[in-house]
């Protein structure tokens, strides 16, 4: 449970030195920073650095460039970065150049594309008129009539056959039919084009207007598809060309990507820093195990001068947490950083949570078939595979639920499978057998049981927490407090002990001064703090003191019963999982009673589904119980993450 220690520093030199100390505090790679206003009281006598990133604008040129040919810019390392021997002028060159030549290629993409489309879209449109007797150099140069292409509603067809019969001039030659519409012409003499044009317009004729009009329409299908094809030919070497550039200039473009990335990333940190005249002010956090190295680089600028101080001493501005744990429970910080990291001065709960989570999963998942078989898809898949965090959890869950497995005896849910394994071993039946009567009380009762002894140490854990935060008053009469835990220990033990031996344990001495005493204290603890920070407690008003403390009282009992009775989903859990397993078992045998394709089908399809929604729902009830039942009583999870300065390129729109 460790949270590495952190100083703040302090970074004091001329302004033309802010450069050379931003890039010192970023290569260094555990520079942490932190807007410099918030540290002085006087900040009146400072202005915050608010200046335009001169880096991000070309940074952001040559990603859009890239875009251009579908390519994604990539970062060097940034140790191969440090090693470039690039100045801001070349830089800016090359900018200029690679945007100019994108520019040029993307011009001619565009055109050729936009040719393509027109074609592609007029031959379409002119297959409509495929096989009519029309040439369409004489309908060019027709002096007295007009000629329209288009579409027309199958409706409106029917009312030029009715309402317009006895008009000469509005006539439809249909070519071509779809399902609504019918394609064809109609003509007459230009004097009267006006009013058959109107009276088309009525019948929702849609009229196509032809960009060439040359030869037949055939002939014209035919050279708008020859068109397209030279011009998708010309695209493709325009593609060619594109990845030929990008083949030469991938190098190069890394390199000065890297170095407008790293010099962009670096300036930014400047908007954190003040100014004071020519002077400037940095102030931000670094590990106190990275002291000496941060400071070593610090000391080659001679103009500059620094401080460091502890982080203890100034808790108010929160310092930044970053967790030091072990490789086993490090992926457990997941679920930590999901909730909230610990403030400064909290304890790191992840190992905590690593073993309860692993626990209870594996008892509530016990099977070792479906055990294993998430313990590989896991992490060979999840994690592997996808990289997902929660991978290398389901590693040590899968293999806690195995070992479950082989206690409860179940394999795939066949709970008689392992029968010769602990015969073998010399036992007579397997360890558990989670259906029968007697067991299930055995099993809730464990239940209550894991509950009670995880909220005593969550009891425990704020009792230390606040201890260390020097919160006296809470580590004493808190509702999770000592006195809190001696009402709860007592209470349980002392019932739960009477009910076993038979003996007299809650006598009456034992109930005043283990139960009531520790009782009234928690119902007074706001009297009790004020006599522990020396201070003189006196409410506004006695009745409402009384009042609120009542309700705070009866809540906090009432959390007590209700944290340690939530502890049932466990056993619930285990038997859900017998249950719905028997289940699946009892209808394979239904479908297939000789045991063949069948009924490998269902316990195929049953091992997978009650595998998957358990999984899902194991999860999701264990980590409410570390959430709500544990952490609400010890952990405030409202610290801040340590984010140390690293070069960042541009992310995709």
């Amino acid at each position: 449970m460790a949270v590495i220690k952190v100083k703040v520093v302090s970074i004091i030199g001329r302004i033309g030195e802010l450069d050379n100390v931003t890039e010192i505090c970023g290569r260094s790679g555990v520079f942490h920073p932190d807007h410099a206003l918030q540290f002085y009281d006087s900040a009146e006598q400072f202005s915050q650095l608010n200046e335009e990133n001169p880096f991000s604008s070309s940074l952001q040129k040559l990603f859009d460039s890239l875009s251009v040919i579908g390519q994604t810019p990539t970062l060097l390392p940034e140790k191969e970065i440090r090693n470039l021997s690039i100045v801001s002028q070349e830089a800016q060159d090359y900018v200029s150049y690679f945007a100019h030549s994108m520019n040029d290629l993307q011009t001619e993409r565009a055109e050729t594309q936009k040719g393509i489309d027109a074609c592609v879209q007029e031959a379409q449109d002119m297959s409509h008129f495929v096989g009519i007797n029309l040439n369409l150099d004489e309908i060019r140069e027709c002096k007295f009539i007009k000629v329209r292409f288009g579409s027309l509603p199958k409706e409106s067809a029917e009312s030029l056959k009715t309402t317009y019969k006895d008009n000469p001039y509005v006539t439809f030659f249909p070519c071509t039919e779809d399902q609504r519409h019918l394609w064809g012409v109609y003509m007459c003499p230009i004097d009267q084009i006006a009013e058959v044009d109107k009276i088309f317009n009525k019948l929702y004729f849609q009229r196509l207007r032809l960009r060439v009009i040359a030869g037949t329409p055939e002939e014209l299908v035919k050279s708008l598809k020859e068109k397209t094809g030279e011009l998708k030919a010309r695209l493709q070497e325009l593609q060619q060309k594109a990845d030929a550039f990008w083949a030469a200039e991938q190098k190069h473009f890394t390199e000065v990507y890297s170095y407008l990335a790293e010099r962009s990333t670096y300036f930014g940190v400047r908007h954190y820093a003040a100014s004071y005249h020519d002077s400037f002010i940095l102030t931000g956090w670094v590990p106190a195990e990275s002291e000496r190295s941060f400071t070593t680089a610090l000391d080659a600028l001679q103009t500059v001068e620094y401080s460091l101080e502890d982080a203890d001493n100034v808790l108010t501005h929160s310092p930044p947490v970053k967790l030091k744990n072990h490789s086993i429970v490090r992926p457990y910080e997941f679920f930590i950083n999901m909730y909230g990291l610990p403030n400064y001065k909290e304890i790191d709960p992840t190992p905590l949570v690593a073993i309860i989570f692993t626990i209870l999963f594996g008892v509530m998942f016990g099977d070792v078939g479906q055990g294993l078989c998430l313990a590989f898809f896991g992490y060979f898949y999840m994690w592997k595979h996808r990289k997902m965090p929660i991978g290398k959890i389901l590693l040590p869950c899968g293999i806690m639920a195995t070992l479950f497995g082989f206690v409860f005896g179940s394999w795939f849910g066949n709970e008689h499978f392992l029968d010769p394994l602990y015969h073998a071993m010399g036992f007579a039946q397997k360890p558990i057998s989670v259906m029968e009567g007697s067991t299930t009380i055995t099993i809730i009762l464990i239940s209550v049981g894991v509950g009670f002894v995880c909220i005593c140490i969550s009891m425990l854990l704020n009792i230390y927490s606040s201890c260390k935060r020097k919160n006296y008053a809470r580590a004493l009469v808190g509702q999770n407090g000592v006195a809190a835990l001696v009402f709860y220990l007592a209470l349980v033990l002392g019932l739960v002990g009477q009910v076993v031996t038979g003996k007299q344990i809650v006598t009456v001495p034992y109930l005043i001064f283990l139960i009531l005493l520790p009782l009234a204290i928690v119902f007074l603890q706001e009297m009790f703090t004020s006599m522990i920070h020396h201070e003189k407690f006196q409410p506004e008003s006695w009745g409402l003191f009384f009042m609120q403390s009542f309700f705070e009282w009866f809540e906090f009992l009432l959390s007590l019963m209700s944290n340690t009775i939530s502890f049932l989903r466990i056993g619930a859990f285990v038997l859900v999982h017998a249950g719905m397993m028997t289940m699946v078992v009892t209808l394979a045998q239904m479908v297939d009673p000789a045991l063949g394709f069948g009924w490998y089908a269902v316990m195929a399809v049953g091992n997978i589904f009650v595998g998957v929604l358990e999984a899902l729902l194991v999860s999701i009830h264990v980590l409410r119980l570390n959430f709500y039942e544990m952490f609400s009583r010890f952990y405030d999870g409202d610290g801040r993450a340590f984010t140390p300065i690293h070069v960042k390129g541009l992310l995709k729109a």
